[in-house]
């Protein structure tokens, strides 16, 4: 399979991308037929599909797995999505061979070897894999290096041809599928993140972090609702802080355009075991959770589309 373009089963459901030294696709991708509701929920760092040649130049695979995925958010994503009617897009390629949350741009060069192919200028276009967790991730704390050796230039560009275009190129058109019926569309990006720090002692951490890239991927309206709804159910929530979201919500967030995107973080303590490592008891209650979030979610923008797409806040 070369997987540049999605292959439909005939039941809506769709195989995309591969993953260099796998046998299987890069993601999948759910649109229900008549598409019930507005909403995509996603989940594109849960892959913890590893080839073994890559998990032989990594100096502690374990380690690092654990660490980089979103820890079984595929699981909330398809009962979440199963319940709702919402698409779904499911990346199975691991965060560890290519972080889809990342521009291509976003690549520390002295990891590859014979650099970059053009002058890189320090941005913020960058400025993540400088810090370890760019487009490839490369450092992580109690580790340090997660590679024995340096990535080839053509294997990192077989991996951006493969993974991160195509998964892209599916997102951007199944969102526009869904604003097309809808008038408009929400992307619902889950992640999950290790348990905040309190800023002070005794400090009741935030369980939830909503993410709108400050106010510019979806309609300020639409984070509210959210924040608004975790509260509702007595779950602490954040907005943008410390996660306001990456590059999935700057290329496909386009409010103007009728299409919002929100990243969702769940603490992982939430629905995960003491060790973080498989789901617990409170899973079902966190999916019940975020399934009424993507109702009421689904319910507005529906309104936002029926309203001919204008914005929700009053001027």
């Amino acid at each position: 399979m070369d997987g540049q373009e999605p292959a439909d089963n005939g039941q809506g459901v769709a195989f995309g991308g591969a993953i260099p030294g796998a046998d299987g696709p890069a993601f999948e991708l759910h649109l229900p037929r008549g598409a019930p509701i507005p909403v995509l929920v996603a989940a594109p760092h849960a892959g913890r599909v590893y080839p073994p040649a890559l998990r032989e130049r990594m100096r502690d695979a374990d380690y690092s797995a654990l660490r980089l995925e979103d820890r079984h958010v595929d699981r909330l994503a398809r009962e979440i999505a199963a319940a709702t009617g919402a698409g779904l897009l499911v990346a199975h390629a691991p965060r560890a061979m290519l972080d889809l949350n990342r521009a291509c741009d976003d690549v520390d060069w002295s990891m590859v070897r014979g650099g970059s192919p053009r002058p890189v200028r320090h941005s913020l276009l960058n400025r993540r894999s400088r810090s370890g967790l760019g487009l490839v991730p490369r450092r992580l704390s109690g580790l340090g290096e997660i590679w024995k050796a340096p990535l080839e230039r053509g294997e990192l560009e077989a991996r951006i041809e493969r993974i991160h275009r195509p998964y892209h190129a599916a997102l951007g058109d199944a969102l526009g599928r869904l604003r097309d019926r809808w008038g408009a569309a929400l992307l619902l990006d889950l992640h999950s993140m290790p348990p905040l720090r309190p800023r002070v002692p005794g400090e009741r951490t935030a369980e939830f972090v909503v993410g709108d890239r400050f106010g510019a991927s979806c309609d300020p309206a639409l984070a509210a609702q959210a924040l608004g709804w975790l509260a509702g159910h007595e779950r602490r929530a954040a907005h943008n802080r410390p996660y306001a979201g990456g590059y999935i919500l700057d290329r496909h967030g386009a409010p103007a355009r009728g299409i919002h995107a929100i990243q969702l973080e769940i603490c992982r303590t939430t629905y995960l075991d003491a060790a973080l490592r498989e789901p617990s008891a409170r899973a079902g209650a966190i999916v019940r959770l975020v399934t009424g979030l993507v109702r009421e979610l689904g319910q507005a923008v529906a309104g936002l589309g029926r309203a001919g797409a204008q914005p929700l806040a009053a001027e």
